[in-house]
């Protein structure tokens, strides 16, 4: 980027363009020089009136020392280069993020005072700025800075400005990068405990056994060879057939898999801010993400609207293991920028989830009325198990402390009639507390929480 006033190659096509960009640089004259200007011009047309050739002087040389110093910064060209890096680029909302600005003088010529300006949104903080004395001719500064936010989103930092002024203060000039990077926001991730789910087939304890031993010989159809495949599973009777090297297939154990259904919809969620019950629904929903896909599930997050994320997955599943990572944060990404909906209703995530079998169930549901309580629990019957985790939007605009309203007991005894592991959720309920509690009482052990929570046990 070069900093300063055109190009003197600049041809007689520009004409428009530099005298509108020598308009700007006056446009630039600070207090001091303004004053500076005024004074000259008063002084001027005093020694005038008085006949004082002295006085005439001084208000020339107050007059005419802006102008030249507007003159010289307008001619000067720096050519500087400037980069930015985020440390890290993704962070959960409540955590900081460094910014790394880096800026390199590719001239021949030191710069003079540079003032650099980083814009960013209101939510992370102030614009930050910083102070370069003189960056000597292919030197670099850096410098660095922070940002925060408690609201999950992706938010644009940059375009980084440069602020020019002359030695004396009396023009500056300002010039933009036309780069910039995004923050990303992704919603608290909640540590969950190993609990063994009911109606797995894989992923836990013997679950995760019957799912290898599914397993079976080697497929007898091939398949062409690929750099790194076992010379010992070459299958030399389609070699010879086909005239190329192929090798055996194997079969992939069957891998249990779980959707994270979410409930966006704006008639079911009351409230704003970090510490709504919106925001508790999607910090939920990203945690089962991460913990299910460290357990070993293909996991697909799906909204009340049908749309999914399907990640890295051929059956539309994302993965699990160490190739979870990108699945992973393709689905915080999602969970971002996610907002309500205007669907009223869960009928277009039934019809996905009707489609098959979709093994494990766990949904983050707002208010139910009676039609939409009757359409989550005909979702229990296409999936191995189901987990509900229903909030009780009129407990989280209230006061802490009261118990459940009389609709979200009857939504729950319903959805529990249908096969659900239905669970309601206080102001402020810690969703490992009420994890741990439905496995307690799936298994017959441990009481209901202290928190006012409404559980029920596992299916």
């Amino acid at each position: 980027m070069a900093v300063g006033g055109p190009s003197p190659q600049t041809g007689p096509a520009d004409a428009d363009e530099d005298r509108g960009t020598l308009r700007t640089a006056f446009a630039g004259l600070t207090t001091r020089g303004r004053s500076f200007l005024a004074a000259g011009i008063a002084a001027a047309g005093c020694a005038y009136v008085l006949g004082q050739s002295d006085l005439l002087r001084v208000g020339l040389l107050l007059a005419v020392l802006p102008l030249i110093c507007t003159l010289v910064l307008y001619r000067t060209r720096y050519r500087v280069a400037a980069s930015r890096r985020l440390s890290p680029a993704r962070v959960p909302a409540g955590s900081e993020s460094r910014v790394h600005l880096r800026m390199d003088n590719v001239s021949r010529l030191p710069t003079g005072l540079l003032m650099l300006q980083d814009r960013v949104p209101y939510v992370l903080g102030p614009r930050p700025r910083f102070v370069l004395d003189r960056v000597e001719a292919g030197g670099r500064r850096e410098v660095s800075y922070r940002v925060r936010s408690d609201l999950r989103g992706r938010y644009p930092l940059g375009p980084l400005q440069l602020r020019l002024s002359d030695p004396f203060g009396m023009c500056e000039l300002t010039r933009s990068f036309s780069a910039y990077d995004t923050l990303t926001v992704i919603p608290r991730v909640t540590p969950l405990p190993a609990v063994r789910l009911s109606g797995e087939a894989a992923g836990y304890g013997d679950g995760r056994r019957r799912a290898l031993a599914l397993a079976g010989e080697d497929d007898v159809i091939p398949r062409g060879y690929r750099y790194g495949d076992d010379l010992r599973r070459v299958h030399w009777r389609s070699t010879a057939r086909y005239g190329e090297l192929m090798v055996r297939r194997e079969e992939q154990p069957q891998r249990a898999r779980c959707t994270v259904l979410l409930d966006t919809r704006r008639v079911a969620h009351e409230g704003a801010g970090p510490d709504s019950a919106f925001e508790w629904a999607v910090s939920g929903a990203a945690s089962a993400v991460v913990h299910m896909l460290e357990r070993g599930y293909g996991v697909r997050l799906l909204t009340d609207t049908g749309a999914s994320v399907p990640g890295e997955g051929p059956d539309g599943f994302a993965v699990g293991g160490q190739e979870s990572a990108d699945a992973a944060g393709l689905m915080m990404d999602t969970l971002a920028v996610v907002d309500h909906s205007d669907s009223a209703d869960l009928a277009r995530a039934y019809e996905v989830l009707r489609s098959g079998n979709e093994g494990l169930l766990i949904a983050f549901l707002g208010d139910l009325d009676e039609a939409q309580t009757a359409v989550a629990a005909r979702m229990r019957q296409r999936s191995g198990a189901a987990v509900a985790f229903v909030l009780d939007n009129r407990a989280w605009t209230r006061a802490p402390g009261g118990g459940p309203s009389g609709q979200l007991e009857e939504c729950l005894r319903r959805l529990r009639e249908a096969g659900w592991t239905a669970v309601g959720v206080p102001p402020g309920a810690d969703l490992p507390q009420l994890w741990r509690a439905a496995d307690h009482h799936r298994t017959g052990a441990g009481t209901a929480p202290t928190t006012g929570t409404t559980t029920g046990g596992w299916s």
